[in-house]
């Protein structure tokens, strides 16, 4: 059950703006699930059709170097040299500035997720090769836990020159080394009924309980790790009902995240889609008792989400502000003994500038995303450096500073 005094948020909140800076301005340690269906890098731009329910909801999905902050770069070049070398080793400026937008959201993610937390990202062939790398460096190798691969159908031209693709990728990490599965709640039919569970009880002569199989026969099987639409089986994640397409271009069905949302949740968790697009996650969460939030650059979301849970009793919040964290205790000066201690010691006493050895008296507290960029006085994003790195870099970002070191 999730903790209500974590979140600095009302239950059934949908926000209108960029998610970076709601994110920033959320608790941590808040959220019990994240799924996100973000752009693909599919090199095309989105627009629901007119006279659809999600009409003049759109967005971008062509990218380039001017569509990145250069302070998330100076961010993760700074903070994360793992992460820096990932980005770093793509072809393109296209698939890198791709990448820079990903990566600073997905470390938000990763801060405001509990330890027994669990983020679904829904992606294709065309990035996921790299946002794998990008989640190994974030979360931890050791907590991916599948790549689920979603497969459907659909018509392909008689002229084509390859296999129809038809499917898309979902990475499942943890956060931690404890998460949430529901193994119950998701089981599937048996597709044969003869089929012996591998887990049949051998009575010690070789024989099989048959009362035993019967009942975990039942009880059907965990799905594996490729989802397909397979009416059998009771579970039909491709088709969506005639009440249930909205028009937006890149919509998921219903039977999809509510399978996510039991498995990874319980009843009463907080679930979080910081790309909600026509509320999809929000709405299926709603179904399952679950809590939720969303957040998405158009209001189209807002209004869709009021529509399709189509019951103005349920109190649903939107917002444009950006929220105050409330979990960071007495607020100390950016420059306070505590901080720059703190900072210290993680640096070792080295300047994150010149990478010289300083004198603690000798190093000064500097903003690794300015203030003027939006860049807040919490420890994440500061940084020590000398007084003559501090003087050069000013309120610019670390790129700066660092070209100053090149002769």
């Amino acid at each position: 059950m999730s903790n209500n005094l974590k979140q600095n948020w009302s239950n059934k909140t949908i926000w209108t703006g960029d998610n970076l800076p709601i994110m920033r301005g959320m608790n941590s340690d808040s959220i019990d699930l994240i799924y996100l269906d973000p752009p693909f890098n599919s090199n095309v731009n989105y627009a629901a059709p007119i006279g659809s329910k999600a009409a003049g909801a759109e967005f971008k999905d062509t990218w380039n170097l001017t569509d990145i902050d250069i302070a998330w770069l100076d961010l993760i070049e700074t903070k994360y040299p793992k992460l820096n070398r990932v980005i770093q080793s793509t072809m393109t400026d296209n698939d890198k500035s791709y990448l820079i937008y990903m990566s600073v959201r997905l470390l938000e993610m990763k801060r405001l997720l509990k330890s027994t937390g669990s983020i679904y990202l829904h992606c294709d062939p065309t990035m996921s090769h790299y946002l794998k790398l990008v989640m190994d460096a974030i979360f931890g190798r050791k907590n991916f836990r599948n790549e689920i691969v979603w497969g459907y159908t659909g018509p392909g031209s008689p002229k084509m020159r390859q296999f129809n693709r038809k499917h898309d990728i979902i990475f499942w990490f943890s956060k931690g080394e404890k998460w949430t599965f529901n193994s119950d709640a998701v089981r599937i039919p048996y597709k044969d009924p003869n089929q012996r569970p591998r887990r049949a009880f051998d009575t010690g002569g070789g024989a099989f309980k048959l009362d035993n199989i019967e009942k975990m026969r039942k009880r059907g099987k965990i799905p594996e790790s490729w989802w397909v639409q397979e009416p059998g089986n009771g579970f039909c994640i491709v088709a969506r009902s005639k009440n249930e397409n909205t028009g937006y271009p890149t919509q998921k069905p219903l039977t999809l995240l509510q399978r996510i949302i039991e498995a990874s949740s319980c009843e009463g968790d907080m679930i979080l889609d910081p790309f909600c697009g026509c509320a999809t996650t929000c709405v299926s969460a709603d179904a399952l008792n679950r809590q939720w939030v969303g957040i998405d650059i158009s209001e189209k979301a807002a209004e869709l989400v009021r529509q399709r849970i189509n019951d103005l009793t349920r109190n649903i919040i939107h917002r444009k502000d950006i929220p105050q964290r409330t979990d960071l205790g007495e607020h100390l000066p950016y420059s306070s003994t505590i901080n720059k201690t703190k900072l210290y010691g993680f640096q070792k006493g080295v300047c994150n500038g010149c990478s010289t050895h300083f004198e603690y008296r000798n190093l000064e507290v500097d903003h690794i995303i300015s203030r003027k960029e939006g860049g807040t006085d919490h420890l994440d994003n500061l940084q020590l450096l000398c007084g003559n790195c501090n003087r050069v870099k000013g309120d610019r970002g670390m790129e700066y500073l660092k070209s100053k070191f090149q002769y």
